[in-house]
């Protein structure tokens, strides 16, 4: 069966009611053009760090998504929201929170590899333990699409987490991010079909596009690549979507014909 999936490409900035909109009328969109599944761009509702602690104690939030996906009747995979930890650890998780077409609360990843780096940009240092907290399991959820294995962003560069995933039995990957201008004109591409190639699955992969701040720039290029590494739908550097539909039997015939997997 097959199922038209799409990468939304925001610009989000410090005003969530506006970030929120934005993303409305991009989840709209695409529903229109056919989409059944999205998946939306890491920390999509605001990039303003101040305000992460205040929306994993809203519990309003995760319910805005759940009414969004039931009002469009789609699936939303909501890139990375901040929610609590599940332990006493002050700080937050960066969660990616998937709602399946009549809005309910399927699956939940927390991201594992958290951006503590100094890159030679405007902004020059980021330190995302310092208020995030790491998750620590992996998880592979079933959707219309196929079986997805979740990961966020920085978890791009560790390809052992992608090759777990592939082991327990994803077809498609998803990767939402917030990836720099500098690292992601750089890498971004190179690391997404990689890990397409080495996995034989295939790539969702939703950027973040556009100054956020007078020191925050993001790469976008938001992309779908499918498992011999091909480009089937993306962006450039502007808000909107890009969609197409993963053919699983050519990802069954591609795993035939190339067995990377042996016992």
């Amino acid at each position: 069966m097959s199922c038209t999936v799409a990468v939304i490409q925001t610009n989000s900035r410090d005003n969530i009611a506006a970030n929120k909109a934005q993303i409305e009328r991009l989840v709209q969109q695409a529903a229109q053009d056919g989409a059944e599944l999205v998946l939306l761009p890491e920390m999509c509702l605001t990039m303003d760090g101040a305000q992460y602690a205040q929306l994993a104690a809203d519990r309003t939030v995760p319910e805005w998504f759940a009414a969004l996906a039931a009002r469009y009747g789609i699936w939303i995979l909501a890139g990375a929201v901040p929610q609590p930890c599940p332990d006493d650890d002050p700080r937050v998780r960066s969660a990616l929170l998937v709602f399946n077409s009549q809005g309910d609360l399927v699956s939940r990843y927390d991201k594992v590899h958290l951006f503590d780096v100094d890159v030679a940009d405007s902004q020059g240092s980021y330190r995302e333990s310092e208020r995030f907290a790491p998750g620590e399991d992996l998880v592979v959820v079933d959707t219309p699409a196929g079986r997805i294995g979740l990961s966020i962003c920085f978890d791009l560069r560790f390809p052992e987490q992608f090759q777990a995933l592939r082991q327990q039995g994803a077809e498609l990957l998803v990767v939402p991010a917030a990836f720099t201008h500098t690292t992601g004109e750089a890498h971004w591409e190179i690391l997404l079909r990689a890990r397409a190639i080495e996995t034989q699955c295939f790539v969702l992969a939703a950027n973040q596009c556009g100054w956020h701040d007078e020191k925050r720039r993001t790469w976008g290029h938001s992309m779908i690549i499918d498992p011999w590494g091909r480009v089937l739908g993306s962006c450039a550097d502007e808000i909107g979507f890009a969609s197409a539909i993963p053919d699983l039997q050519s990802l069954r015939d591609i795993r035939a014909q190339m067995p990377l997997k042996r016992s």
